[in-house]
């Protein structure tokens, strides 16, 4: 049996799943979602910034969070130094007078311990969360708070970009971005959210505190709370106006080492302690379909790489083995013009270049419903050009980790 006949199935399941989203927007949940606009709503916010060695962008973080077209006396602003050894704690300093700002200081026990330490000293009925190396649009606060006007929602999620992308590695992963932006649109009109990205997403107070705080969560505390979320019963919300720039790796040395924690932290949990919601009819949309293919995917993923790593291998020994029996001067005459008849069509090629433009469409969508603003041609470019060739470096190094027990040091 050929070793592409393992790669069809994940390939007709890719251009489903990518169907269902693209369905999925045309609901009547998600349409309300776009539709809903801001409103006269305001609540008491914290918003908490936990901080390592952030020196460079809190100040300019903090400087965004405090430009939020918000009323002034209804916010606050929480960063919390966990054990820095930079210049942080001089960069908060400036902050340190500031009526909205309250500055912690604490000894490094990690992300999820600093936002337990905002929790804390915090009696606002919602909480907000923001990477120091993240900036928001004035608006952004705005835009997000309309989603708990929903008794049941108890976070929400917003619309995140990469901050002034520059190399072509940063523009692939402002596609990727722009991609999740339509992914986190269409699962939450269904309730299949299952990670609360750290940069702007917002929770009821209460709640979190009830659901007993932040956890270790294998280093991805943000997917270990949505999931306890949704185990518990409760609902997730997205926002896809509320706009939120995040720094991104500038090396794929360090992107891999991001993706494979994220990747880690997802396997580690949803196969641990929260298992029993794959496959849940309980949870509807997130446990029969989300959860199973993004399992499906990053080892349909690994498996397709591998599949078409071994046939460019095998094709340029080929050619080698040809190119030794040919003279050189005869492989130096020109022998005619292209003939697009004898480009070689299969089935095989047709479906990866179907879920391809399923993927660019995706995209497109993403970049319309949030008003991302950017080169669309650039973002496709980059991300056809790269993405499938990147990924499966920490989709086989996650899952290597995985089934080794490997834990590493995601310190950069």
């Amino acid at each position: 049996m050929s070793p592409e006949m393992f790669a069809y199935p994940f390939l007709f399941i890719a251009i489903f799943f990518e169907s269902f989203v693209l369905i999925t927007l045309l609901s009547k949940p998600a349409r309300a979602a776009r539709a809903r606009m801001p409103d006269a709503m305001t609540p008491s916010v914290a918003v908490i910034v936990p901080c390592w060695n952030e020196a460079a962008t809190v100040g300019a973080t903090c400087d965004s969070l405090l430009a939020l077209e918000y009323p002034k006396e209804k916010l606050e602003i929480i960063l919390v130094d966990d054990g820095s050894t930079d210049a942080t704690q001089q960069s908060m300093a400036r902050f340190a007078n500031h009526p909205q700002v309250r500055i912690i200081t604490k000894g490094n026990g990690g992300k999820y311990t600093a936002l337990n330490a905002g929790i804390a000293a915090t009696r606002a009925e919602l909480i907000g969360c923001l990477d120091a190396d993240s900036f928001v649009e004035p608006d952004a606060l705005r835009e997000i708070l309309p989603c708990f006007n929903n008794p049941e929602i108890v976070a929400a999620t917003s619309a995140m970009s990469i901050h002034k992308p520059k190399s072509i590695l940063q523009h692939m992963q402002n596609a990727e971005y722009t991609f999740g932006i339509t992914l986190r649109h269409a699962f939450a009109s269904v309730n299949g959210l299952y990670v609360i990205p750290g940069p702007f997403s917002f929770y009821r107070r209460e709640i979190v505190e009830k659901l007993g705080g932040f956890r270790y969560g294998h280093q991805t505390e943000d997917m270990e709370m949505a999931l306890r979320i949704q185990h518990a019963g409760y609902g997730i919300e997205n926002s896809p106006r509320a706009r939120v720039y995040t720094g991104a790796p500038a090396t794929l040395a360090k992107l891999v080492k991001q993706r494979t924690r994220w990747i880690t932290g997802f396997l580690r949990n949803i196969l641990g302690e929260y298992r029993g919601l794959l496959f849940s009819r309980r949870h509807g949309v997130l446990g029969m379909l989300v959860l199973p293919i993004a399992i499906i995917t990053i080892g349909g993923s690994i498996l397709l790489f591998l599949i078409v790593l071994s046939r460019l291998v095998r094709n340029i020994l080929v050619a080698f083995e040809i190119r030794i029996g040919i003279p050189l001067s005869y492989t130096l005459v020109p022998h005619g013009s292209f003939d697009w008849f004898y480009l070689p069509v299969n089935s095989y090629l047709l479906l990866g270049a179907s879920a391809l433009l399923a993927s660019f469409s995706l995209i497109v969508v993403g970049k319309r419903i949030s008003k991302t603003s950017g080169s669309l041609t650039l973002e496709l470019f980059s991300y056809s050009l790269l993405y499938g060739l990147v990924a499966p470096l920490w989709l086989i190094r996650a899952t290597g980790d995985v089934v080794s027990g490997k834990c590493r040091n995601w310190r950069y």
